[in-house]
């Protein structure tokens, strides 16, 4: 009562919603999948698992061969997507399917006349709408605009509800991913105090830098539900893997932005004009193009400026420093027009080649300060992947290299989590982990970006006739669950299951629309637990300064996270 009571004073409408979510989660479970508001003992919890079959990992700490397996197919996928191996370009062929118009009015979809589906964006989302699709039996073609693959923040966390969709869709990609993937879920995760840390009056814990506050078990709600348990992969290899295993070569057109598109009636396709002024016809198209969506701003009726070139590498990665700078400075003005909204946070991201001194028992971990926070997770093959966020405006950039100071982000970074007195800004001394990866990290590998996200879609939905979006396009979201892209990947399973049952074209807005109400209950929840954690880590200081209130927000985190994750990981979606 007492940390609603003081929490909810001018609380913005979207954390008391996520608190209700939270509630709906904790408490009494939802309609979009079944959960038990008991915990299993553990003797029925080990019964359950004799009976499946299914084993908690083990933990083994790499070997070398393992490691530079690792590392090389990190390496051998970039090459590969810097020259957009298996893609094709604006001066392709004359005779892909989606140049021809069929000219009627309707048609009975069958295997020898198949829907026709153009994917805009080749991120994840679209690489796994476009697999599924084709599973299904469907022509299908990305359109990226980008010149080239250029991943933005190294590996990424395939949780267990996305190994289902993806052993859905295909089990060679579901088997490939696992077989590149280190496994996360085998150890620790949690959020731990990143300074020394007292309440106020001392009516309460003193904490150390380092301290554990909350720890959680990311294994368990998966093997409950007979889902693998997460594995942590690079963004360029499940790239790599679903252009090898997925689609056809060339399915991927590259530098193909879409300006426009009209539905050519009911059931009768879409004509779509690229910037380079090619048309593509299809029957249906699908926005899987990112938080500045192309195809949502015009089928939302947004402003021009809502979809402006964010980067030019695919997956919303810049291919340099300038380009860097531009889309922090450009981003804001799409925010506006595309009705996203800033966190408040700018993000610093990396992947070092650094064997963390606690990897044997710690996978994941948030070290929480004032105004800031520092997340570092395995990446695999002795590299830490980490990300430090800092509450701040939007559209900064940092000083140019200088002789006198040839690294600004890490000397900036260094003094933001400064290990030794008088420590940073606020007078904290950090915890000396930060200071481990940051001083492992070279410059050139530390990218900065701010982060968006936005409210979810409910009365704007996320289709109108023959086009439907999904991913980012339709629910960006905070990094906070990591569910990002696994929501990417079931909305990609989603679509192509509604558009197979489709026996006609005029049935088309119908599946995209079962497709949108079968989705947007279970990806608003997340959407806005997303929201909620990341505005409660940033307060997580003031609320700790309050006598009861510190104590009282830890066990509720603690308690809600099992709870939370069975919601996650379900194998229903």
């Amino acid at each position: 009562y007492i940390y609603t009571t003081i929490y909810t004073i001018n609380m913005p409408m979207r954390l008391q919603a996520a608190a209700t979510a939270l509630l709906l989660i904790c408490g009494t479970g939802n309609a979009f999948t079944s959960l038990s508001t008991k915990s299993p003992t553990k003797a029925s919890f080990h019964t359950k698992l004799s009976a499946t079959t299914l084993r908690p990992p083990t933990r083994y700490p790499e070997t070398p061969e393992r490691v530079a397996e690792v590392r090389d197919r990190f390496k051998e996928a970039t090459i590969d997507a810097a020259n957009a191996k298996g893609c094709s370009n604006e001066n392709g062929k004359d005779d892909e399917w989606w140049r021809t118009d069929l000219n009627e009015s309707y048609r009975e979809v069958t295997p020898d006349s198949p829907l026709r589906v153009i994917v805009a964006g080749g991120g994840v989302a679209g690489l796994v709408t476009a697999a599924a699709c084709h599973a299904k039996g469907m022509k299908v073609a990305i359109f990226e605009q980008a010149s080239q693959y250029a991943p933005y923040g190294g590996p990424i966390q395939i949780q267990s509800n996305a190994l289902r969709a993806l052993e859905r869709i295909n089990p060679e990609i579901y088997e490939e991913i696992v077989k590149a993937g280190t496994t996360t879920a085998d150890r620790v995760s949690g959020l731990k105090i990143g300074y020394k840390k007292g309440v106020f009056l001392n009516l309460g814990q003193q904490y150390e830098r380092g301290d554990w506050l909350v720890k959680f078990d990311t294994c368990m709600p998966a093997l409950e539900k007979g889902l693998t348990p997460t594995v942590v992969v690079d963004r360029p290899v499940i790239q790599q893997i679903l252009l090898n295993h997925g689609i056809p070569e060339n399915t991927v057109r590259i530098k193909s932005r879409i300006a426009s598109y009209e539905e050519l009636g009911e059931g009768k396709g879409i004509k779509v004009q690229l910037t380079d002024g090619t048309t593509a016809y299809a029957d249906v198209l699908v926005g899987a193009d990112g938080i500045w969506s192309s195809v949502r701003r015009i089928m939302h009726g947004l402003d021009a400026g809502a979809d402006g070139f964010a980067a030019s590498g695919a997956a919303g990665g810049a291919l340099n420093e300038a380009e860097a700078r531009r889309m922090a400075k450009d981003s804001v003005l799409m925010a506006g027009n595309a009705n996203r909204r800033y966190s408040r946070f700018t993000c610093y991201a990396a992947l070092c080649e650094h064997k963390a001194s606690n990897i044997e028992e710690v996978s994941y971990q948030i070290l929480l300060g004032k105004d800031k926070y520092f997340v570092s997770t395995d990446g695999g093959g002795e590299r830490q992947q980490w990300f430090a966020l800092i509450r701040e405006d939007p559209g900064g950039v940092d000083p140019e290299p200088t002789e006198e100071n040839p690294t600004p982000k890490l000397t900036r970074l260094l003094n933001e989590f400064n290990n030794v007195a008088p420590g940073d800004k606020n007078g904290d001394i950090w915890d000396d982990f930060a200071h481990e990866l940051l001083l492992a990290t070279p410059e050139e590998n530390i990218k900065r970006r701010d982060l968006y996200d936005g409210s979810p879609l409910v009365s704007q939905g996320w289709n109108k006739g023959q086009v439907a979006i999904c991913g980012d396009a339709a629910h960006p979201m905070m990094p906070n669950l990591g569910q990002g892209g696994c929501q990417a990947t079931e909305d990609g399973y989603r679509l192509a299951e509604e558009l197979s049952n489709v026996k006609h074209t005029k049935n088309i807005s119908g599946a995209l629309n079962t497709y949108f109400l079968k989705r947007i209950g279970r990806t608003t929840i997340i959407q806005i637990i997303a929201q909620l954690g990341s505005d409660l880590l940033v307060d997580f200081d003031l609320m700790m300064t309050i006598p009861l209130v510190g104590p009282f927000f830890l066990f509720m985190t603690q308690a809600s996270m099992p709870f939370i994750l069975r919601f996650l990981y379900t194998p229903e979606f």
